[in-house]
C-alpha cells in the first residue's frame, strides 16, 4: 500500500495539535438528528424493490409485466425486464441529480439547514402522492418529489455531520448518516415483509409511510443549530465562535476558530465555485468527487438492494422467502456499519476501504460461480445452493457496510476546503445519483442479457476501485477538516499535480 501513503500526522500539525475541546452530548444529539436524513435515502432504497415484486402493484401499473412474471417458461434472469418497471425506480435518481446541484448554492447562501428543511417537506409530498397514485404519472411525479427531497438532504447533510464533529470522531460522526440510511432500508425490507400480506393496497401502506422518516427530517431540522463553519462564511463570525464554544465544550477554540475564519475569507472571495473547482489547485477534491461515488454504486450495491427481492425471486425463490432473504441483506447491512463506526478513526479509511473491497471481489465472483453452473434460464436453485448464494451475498453487503457504503460518503464530505465545499459536495451527490440512475435503469436488461455474468462484470469493477484506492486516496484520518489541503502536497502522486 504504499503507493498511497504519506506522513499523516506532519499534515495533522499544521496547526491541529492546538485544538482544544470534547465530544459534547449538544454534538452528538444534533449529529443523530441530522443523520436522520439519511433514513429517507435508505427507505426508498429498500421498499422500491418490494414494492415492484408484489402482484397488486404490478396488476395496477405494470400488467404486463405481472404477465410475464406469470408465464409457466419465463427465462430466470428475463421475468422482470421492463423499462417502465426501470423508470419508476430511476425517474427519483435523475431528479434528485438535478435538485443536488440546485442545493449548492441554497447550503451555501441560506445555511445547511435550509437544505435539510427543504429536502424534507419534498419528500413529505412524495409520499403522499406515490401512496394515493391512481396512474403511472401520478406515481412518477411522486417520484420526482422524493428525489428532489433525497438530493437536497444527501447534499447538505454529510457536510452538516463533517463540520460539527470534532477532528478525532468525525469519521464515526459522518457515518451516522449510514447508520440511518442502513436503518431506513432494514425497516423498509421488514415492512414490505408485511404489507406484501395485505390484499390489495398493501403497496400504498408501504410507499406512504416513508412519509414517516421526512417528517423526522423536517422537524429536526427546523430545531437543528447551524455549523459554525456556515455562520462564519455568511457573515455571522461571533455567532459563529459562540456555536463553537458551545458545541465543544469549552471557550479554548482560537485555532480552530481561525482555521474557520481564513476559510470563510477565501470562500468569500470565490463568486463561482463549480467554476473553481476545475482549477489545477483543486484537482484531487474533483477526481475523489468524481469517482468515490461512481466506484460506490459499481460495487454493485444497490442492485442488489433495489431488486433484492425481484432478484431473489429470479433464482428461484418463492414470494415470502424472497422478502426474507431481501430483510436479511438489510439487517446485515445495518449491522455492519457500527463496525465501521468502531474502527474509522483508529484504523483509517484506507485499510477498511482495501479489506472491504478484497472480501466483496470474492463474494461476488463466488456467487457468478454458482450461478453459472447450477443455476439454468428455466431452473430452480436448489435449497442448498440457494442458501449458499444468500451467503455469499451477505458477506458481500457485510463488506460493503463497513467500506465503501459509509466511507463512500464520508471520504469526499471532509476533504473539500470551504471555499468549494457545497459546489463539492454537490457534485458527489450528483455524479452518486447519476450512476445510481443508470444502473437501476439498467439492472433488469442487464441481468437479462448477462446472466450470471452481472456478478463478474461488478467484481471487475471491484478490482479498480481497490487499486484506486491503493494508489491515489491519501489516508484522512486524524486531519482536521479545513487543513486538508496540506495532505494532497505530500501525496507521491497529487503533489506533483500541484506543483507551480
Amino acid at each position: 500500500m504504499a503507493g498511497g501513503s504519506f506522513n499523516t500526522s506532519a499534515v495533522a500539525n499544521e496547526r491541529a495539535e492546538q485544538y482544544k475541546g470534547r465530544v459534547t452530548a449538544y454534538v452528538i444529539i444534533a449529529c443523530i438528528v441530522a443523520a436522520t436524513g439519511g433514513s429517507l435515502f435508505g427507505y426508498d432504497i429498500g421498499i422500491s424493490g418490494g414494492v415492484t415484486s408484489m402482484d397488486d402493484f404490478l396488476q395496477d401499473f405494470f400488467p404486463a409485466v405481472y404477465k410475464q412474471k406469470m408465464h409457466a417458461h419465463e427465462n430466470n434472469y428475463c421475468k422482470y425486464d421492463n423499462q417502465g418497471l426501470a423508470a419508476f425506480t430511476s425517474s427519483l435518481y435523475i431528479a434528485g441529480l438535478v435538485a443536488s446541484l440546485i442545493a449548492s448554492p441554497v447550503t451555501r447562501n441560506y445555511g445547511r439547514r435550509a437544505s435539510i428543511i427543504g429536502g424534507g417537506i419534498s419528500f413529505l409530498i412524495g409520499s403522499a402522492l406515490n401512496a394515493s397514485a391512481v396512474n403511472l404519472a401520478m406515481l412518477i411525479l411522486g417520484r420526482v418529489m422524493l428525489g428532489i427531497g433525497i438530493g437536497f438532504g444527501n447534499q447538505a447533510i454529510p457536510v452538516y455531520l463533517s463540520e460539527m464533529a470534532p477532528t478525532h470522531l468525525r469519521g464515526g460522526l459522518n457515518m451516522m448518516f449510514q447508520v440511518a440510511t442502513t436503518f431506513g432500508i432494514f425497516t423498509a425490507n421488514m415492512i414490505n415483509f408485511g404489507t406484501q400480506k395485505i390484499k390489495p393496497w398493501g403497496w400504498r401502506l408501504s410507499l406512504g409511510l416513508a412519509a414517516v422518516p421526512a417528517l423526522l427530517m423536517t422537524v429536526g431540522g427546523i430545531f437543528l443549530p447551524e455549523t459554525p463553519n456556515s455562520l462564519i462564511e455568511r457573515g455571522l463570525t461571533e455567532k459563529g465562535r459562540k456555536l463553537l464554544e458551545k458545541i465543544r465544550g469549552t471557550s479554548e477554540v482560537d485555532a480552530e476558530f481561525q482555521d474557520m475564519v481564513d476559510a470563510s475569507e477565501l470562500a468569500n472571495s470565490i463568486k463561482h465555485p463549480f467554476r473553481n473547482i476545475l482549477e489545477k489547485r483543486y484537482r484531487p477534491e474533483l477526481v475523489m468527487a468524481i469517482f468515490m461515488p461512481t466506484f460506490q454504486i459499481l460495487t454493485g450495491i444497490n442492485s442488489i438492494l433495489f431488486y433484492a427481492p425481484v432478484l431473489f425471486q429470479s433464482m428461484g425463490f418463492a414470494g415470502d422467502a424472497s422478502l426474507y432473504s431481501s430483510a436479511l441483506t438489510g439487517g446485515v447491512l445495518a449491522f455492519s456499519t457500527f463496525i465501521s463506526i468502531a474502527t474509522v478513526d483508529r484504523l483509517g479509511r484506507r485499510v477498511l476501504l482495501i479489506s472491504g473491497g478484497m472480501q466483496m471481489l470474492t463474494c461476488q465472483v463466488i456467487v457468478a460461480i454458482i450461478l453459472g453452473i447450477k443455476f439454468g434460464e428455466n431452473e430452480e436453485l436448489s435449497k442448498g445452493y440457494s442458501a449458499l448464494v444468500v451467503a455469499f451475498i451477505c458477506l458481500f453487503v457485510l463488506a460493503f457496510g463497513w467500506s465503501w457504503g459509509p466511507l463512500g460518503w464520508t471520504v469526499p464530505s471532509e476533504i473539500f476546503p470551504l471555499e468549494i465545499r457545497s459546489a463539492g459536495q454537490s457534485i458527489t451527490v450528483a455524479v452518486n445519483l447519476l450512476f445510481t440512475f443508470i444502473i437501476a435503469q439498467a439492472f433488469l436488461a442487464l441481468l437479462c442479457s448477462f446472466k450470471f455474468g452481472i456478478f463478474l462484470f461488478f467484481s471487475a469493477w471491484i478490482t479498480i476501485m481497490t487499486i484506486y484506492v491503493i494508489l491515489f486516496l491519501p489516508e484522512t484520518k486524524g486531519i482536521p477538516i479545513e487543513e486538508m489541503s496540506f495532505m494532497w502536497k505530500r501525496h507521491w502522486f497529487w503533489k506533483r499535480i500541484l506543483l507551480p
